[in-house]
């Protein structure tokens, strides 16, 4: 009777034991999820946010005479004319993308909207708690920039977003460019097929070098 009553403790104690294990896994499995980081909560308006501050803080430097910053109108935007004669157009800062020039190339031309390009190209999301620098989401190039061994990319111009093809439109070979761009110009509102890592409301980052122009005959 005793070996008996003994096995029946020791059943009970290594429930008991599991229960507790079983617990502790619970508890700390909450506490995983409690501290993991999510980079896209409240995206649209951290996204929102950037492009304000960023816009701005531009706007300052350019007039201040900056002329590493720029400015520019979306492409399709360009040239148009009021509908009532002597009045003028005005345009939200979402209408533009915002360059900060890293080197000034040689050339004299830019592209037009039907040639294609060779670029070298990086592009990246907004700063966030996770990727302090922003996430990168594709890229011509691996490793460290090296124009020596980098590959350009073929690209044609209409075939991109519009706030890079507005950039594409005002460089010049040589030109790199760090080329920031509302998610207006970019993917909107929607998640692009092409990328599992682009959320809607992404406003997009390119780092861009213009390495030739093939020229539409």
């Amino acid at each position: 009777k005793a070996k008996q009553s003994q096995g029946m403790y020791g059943k009970k104690t290594i429930l008991f034991i599991g229960l507790v294990c079983m617990a502790l896994f619970s508890l700390a499995s909450c506490s995983e999820k409690e501290d993991t980081i999510d980079d896209y909560n409240n995206w649209q308006q951290k996204n929102d946010d950037y492009w304000t501050t960023l816009y701005n803080a531009t706007q300052q430097k350019v007039a201040s005479g900056d002329s590493t910053w720029k400015c520019y109108l979306n492409w399709s935007l360009e040239g148009q004319l009021p509908n009532i004669s002597g009045s003028t157009l005005s345009y939200s800062p979402t209408d533009y993308i915002i360059v900060h020039v890293e080197k000034t190339g040689t050339g004299t031309v830019s592209p037009l909207y039907t040639d294609s390009v060779q670029v070298h190209y990086q592009g990246r999301l907004i700063p966030s708690e996770t990727y302090t620098k922003g996430l990168i989401f594709d890229a011509s190039w691996t490793g460290d920039y090296n124009l020596e061994t980098m590959q350009a990319t073929g690209l044609y111009v209409k075939s991109v977003v519009d706030g890079f093809a507005t950039a594409l439109m005002h460089m010049h070979i040589g030109d790199r460019w760090t080329v920031y761009m509302p998610y207006r110009l970019g993917y909107g509102a929607q998640k692009p097929q092409s990328s599992s890592v682009i959320q809607p409301y992404s406003d997009l980052i390119f780092d861009i070098t213009l390495t030739d122009i093939i020229q539409k005959k």
